[in-house]
């Protein structure tokens, strides 16, 4: 419509006076192109909704790791924590160790390198024959024993054939660098790590580095000597 006035008012004389053109007409005849920019504002609904929808995004994440820890809540506790993997058993263990009661100290292998390491455990109970007197009031497993229960793994690493080692003259020479770092009492789980560092078969010497574990945190650690030689 504001073009066909525009139009009509163009073919007209400029000097008629029968159809003015009015400066409002003239305004709304102007192309419906034309448009004047305008900065970009936000109102506070706008930002209010990004806020909602982050939050409501942050929400879903949180409700989906509650349902996870609520999901693993109603699992029964005896079901959550899995067994110790049995790579090596106690009759299997009595094969290749010499000892037997009261000083065999290795329940179970978990892993298992025949010449290069081992991991073991010894579960540590109040029926254990030292608890009586180390100490009535309170039960500790002695150090000495710690270090021997991983010098027995020790020994399940190097008894082997192709290693050189037997059970006939096989000996717990020495330890160095030895720490204690937490009691480890009736109820605990140790579990002991033995890797061979050096073997030097000439002289039937065997160096291993050793580390004991409750609960993930070290408890004992040293440097172990092992030596190959005559029983006689």
């Amino acid at each position: 419509m504001a073009s066909a006035v525009l139009s009509q008012s163009m073919l007209s004389p400029l000097s008629s006076s029968s159809s003015p053109i009015s400066k409002k007409t003239l305004e709304n005849a102007l192309p419906l192109s034309v448009s004047i920019k305008q900065p970009l504002r936000f109102s506070r609904s706008h930002l209010f909704s990004a806020h909602s929808k982050r939050a409501h995004k942050s929400f879903i994440v949180n409700s989906a790791a509650a349902d996870d820890d609520s999901a693993a809540a109603e699992i029964p506790i005896e079901l959550r924590y899995p067994a110790f993997p049995s790579v090596m058993d106690i009759n299997q263990i009595r094969e290749i160790l010499p000892h037997r009661f009261p000083f065999l100290l290795v329940d179970r292998v978990i892993e298992y390198t025949p010449g290069v390491s081992a991991v073991a455990i010894k579960n540590v109970t109040i029926n254990d024959n030292f608890f009586p007197g180390h100490f009535p009031e309170r039960p500790i497993m002695p150090g000495v024993l710690m270090v021997e229960a991983m010098a027995q793994v020790g020994g399940l690493v190097m008894l082997q054939p192709e290693v050189g080692g037997s059970r006939e003259n096989f000996f717990f020479a020495g330890v160095d660098k030895v720490r204690f770092r937490k009691p480890v009492i009736a109820g605990d789980t140790l579990v002991m790590r033995m890797n061979l560092v050096k073997l030097q078969k000439r002289f039937g010497i065997a160096k291993m580095e050793g580390k004991a574990y409750v609960g993930g945190e070290v408890v004992c650690e040293g440097e172990f000597l092992m030596a190959m030689g005559s029983s006689s």
